[in-house]
């Protein structure tokens, strides 16, 4: 029987392979962690009506497929395509290169069916076997074979076919961030107190939840007020601006994590910050603005 330790372990252990999965499932290394979270959630819940052993590792993809699935569906207004049932491909195909992988957006893998978006994330990005994916996804390997086929000629197709633009910013958001940062960097910690809602959330990923302007305040400011390892700067990540976070004591020229806010008028509502959660940050580009 597995304990809530035992499954507590393997997350933390495995938790980057989790991100890296769910985030080209759903396009976003932002909103991957988000699925992340979500799947870690219901496998704490479920761990103990496990009834026999099983491949943990597969069952924790698995939740995490699924979560993905859902996020889409809750945030997409195109219907998504079912799994593939189709034939083993007549011509072998060559997986994708590592090199080629990098150049490919985020927003590209999510363009894919699911079995074929899955098929190609565990065997080209992530290197399970035939037999491991197979066993994932209750899949045969025929069944895989045909998905990594067609989902590596689409990704091709799209990567020629790609013409995504950057999205419009919001110009008195970016003043409003822009006046975060800058207090923030002076350690203002009693303005930025003010420019919170009553009920703001913040989502410091991997580490803690809280609720609560003075609960915010006292426990999230006050701990970076008791560092001095950082350094904020306005920027964008996916087309999202974004607070640039960076580590004085790995690189000052490398944003390290980002923190996102959410705005209700002038004030924050929710904050995301992956100072805990770098892992989601080594395959997508963070640039200064």
């Amino acid at each position: 029987m597995t304990t809530q330790q035992e499954l507590e372990e393997l997350i933390q252990r495995i938790r980057p392979e989790l991100h890296r999965y769910a985030s080209r499932m759903v396009g976003s290394v932002i909103d991957g962690e988000d699925v992340v979270q979500e799947a870690s959630i219901k496998a704490y819940g479920a761990v103990a009506s496990l009834e026999h052993e099983i491949n943990l590792r597969g069952w924790l993809f698995r939740i995490t497929h699924n979560k993905a699935i859902d996020y889409l569906r809750r945030n997409n207004d195109t219907a998504l395509e079912l799994l593939d049932e189709y034939p083993i491909a007549p011509q072998p195909d060559q997986p994708l290169e590592e090199k080629e992988i990098a150049t490919f957006a985020l927003s590209l893998f999510v363009k894919l069916a699911p079995r074929q978006r899955s098929c190609v994330i565990f065997k080209d990005v992530m290197g399970y076997s035939l037999a491991e994916i197979s066993e994932m996804l209750d899949a045969t390997v025929p069944e895989i074979k045909a998905a990594l086929h067609r989902g590596r000629t689409r990704l091709r197709e799209l990567a020629v076919k790609d013409d995504s633009k950057p999205s419009k910013r919001n110009v008195h958001e970016q003043e409003l961030l822009q006046q975060y940062v800058d207090r923030f960097n002076a350690r203002d910690f009693e303005t930025l107190r003010t420019m919170l809602t009553d009920e703001v959330r913040l989502e410091l990923y991997n580490r803690a939840k809280l609720r609560g302007a003075d609960e915010i305040a006292k426990n999230y400011f006050g701990g970076y007020a008791r560092a001095h390892d950082w350094r904020f700067a306005v920027g964008e990540i996916e087309g999202r601006a974004a607070i640039l976070g960076y580590d004085l004591e790995e690189n000052v020229t490398r944003a390290a994590y980002v923190i996102l806010l959410t705005w209700e008028g002038e004030r924050i509502s929710l904050i995301r910050d992956f100072r805990y959660a770098r892992y989601a940050m080594s395959e997508v580009e963070m640039r200064p603005r």
